[in-house]
């Protein structure tokens, strides 16, 4: 009894509004009473001048009233139409689909057009917080544009930028894998880092990335092209395609470099980037602008978030984008760069280095039962910071991984945002 409705679910689901294949069927439905009302005229033409055989007496049911042979006729027509459309379908995208059953094939035809209609999102930022953020709303939308750091300069990311002077791949790799639609073993292949010789430290992906930048000759087009062999449902985008450094003031010193700054263990005055006047990518300036709903965060505040608003033409593109803009504060502190920092701290040095507010919501998270591990604090919310903050709406959430409490979970994290800031 359950198989049987569950297999009736499946095929009422091939009449879910739009799947823009009812419109399609029914064209298909009328073409083919064309077709008969044609065929029917020239056998009509026969009979008046031929005699046919005895047997087409019975065969087109004669014996019956006309209407009774109408529906009969009728209803086995459409039963036939749809069962050779749905066998057609399953012949012609079952090799193309991850299984040729009926069922997977209206669940990914549904998802695509539920996708396709989701919001226009911006997720800036960089590093595990944006893939992570990424990895959630995909399953939402397929319009999404990430615009990602361009500062990095540690690891494999680092000696490729200074070797061979191009954009640091690892953000992007990152970020790429999280949108990525493509079979696992291609993903593990883009996140497998070498472990002896030469390319000891890389990962294939930022090689492959490079490479790609070398062939093209153009770091935007490698990542479009990077983008279609992991069949990736979006944009990624750099911030600024100048060579920038980020520059920390720690202690009346300036500490050049995005990978040093932490291991100061020492406050942060302020941070900016050289050279100055680095110019927003006209591409994110547009993809902001066009924008739905535009989120900041998570992830590091000093060396992933900042180092994205202080791009000249940044901040003014977003204040200018009607789309709603939420910041997403993190779950935990991050060694050397926000210790002891509570959520007003993170508003507090982004509106010092921006010059003001800039977010509708801010997204909090909710469930403090679960702490960071590894010497971190909890980011604490203290409903006094509200006060502090009249022009801004915050949202709490439970968005923690019980797994890595110091991170946000990338279902939890995506479905906050869009039940509790899209549809609020």
């Amino acid at each position: 009894m359950a198989t049987r409705l569950q297999s009736t679910t499946r095929l009422l689901r091939w009449l879910t509004p739009g799947l823009e294949i009812k419109r399609w069927l029914l064209l298909l439905m009328f073409a083919e009473l064309v077709l008969v009302l044609g065929f029917a005229y020239g056998l009509k033409a026969l009979y008046s001048s031929l005699e046919l055989p005895g047997q087409f007496y019975y065969i087109t049911l004669q014996f019956w009233p006309y209407p009774l042979r109408a529906l009969i006729f009728g209803a086995l027509g459409v039963g036939l139409l749809v069962f050779s459309y749905l066998k057609l379908t399953q012949s012609v995208l079952g090799p193309f689909l991850p299984g040729s059953s009926t069922s997977s094939m209206v669940e990914v035809i549904h998802a695509f057009r539920l996708k396709s209609r989701g919001p226009r999102i911006v997720a800036i930022g960089g590093g595990t917080g944006l893939s992570s953020l990424l990895r959630g709303l995909k399953t939402y939308t397929s319009n999404l544009s990430a615009i990602v750091t361009v500062a990095d300069d540690g690891g494999s990311s680092g000696r490729l930028r200074d070797e061979y002077r191009i954009l640091p791949p690892g953000d992007f790799r990152q970020c790429l894998i999280a949108l990525a639609d493509a079979e696992p073993l291609m993903k593990q292949l883009f996140d497998h880092r070498f472990k002896e010789g030469s390319l000891d430290g890389h990962s294939f992906g930022n090689l492959f990335i490079m490479a790609m930048a070398d062939v093209t000759g153009n770091f935007e087009h490698a990542l479009r092209e990077s983008g279609k062999v992991l069949a990736v449902k979006g944009t990624i985008i750099p911030s600024t395609l100048q060579d920038v450094t980020l520059v920390a003031s720690i202690n009346g010193h300036e500490v050049e470099g995005e990978s040093k700054i932490p291991k100061q263990n020492a406050p942060i005055s302020q941070v900016f980037l050289k050279p100055d006047g680095a110019q927003l990518n006209p591409e994110a300036a547009q993809a902001i602008l066009n924008a739905e709903l535009v989120t900041i965060g998570p992830g590091s505040l000093y060396t992933s978030i900042l180092p994205n608003l202080l791009v000249e033409g940044m901040v003014e593109a977003i204040k200018a984008s009607p789309a709603l803009k939420v910041y997403i504060c993190n779950l935990a502190s991050q060694q050397g760069e926000t210790d002891g920092y509570d959520v007003d701290d993170y508003l507090r040095v982004i509106r010092e280095h921006v010059g003001s507010n800039i977010f509708d919501f801010v997204l909090v998270n909710s469930n403090n039962a679960h702490m960071p591990t590894g010497g971190q604090s909890q980011v604490i919310f203290r409903p006094e910071d509200s006060s502090r903050h009249p022009d801004v709406r915050f949202i709490g959430a439970d968005v923690v991984n019980v797994r890595i409490p110091s991170h946000h979970d990338p279902d939890k994290l995506a479905r906050s945002i869009m039940r509790k800031v899209w549809q609020a």
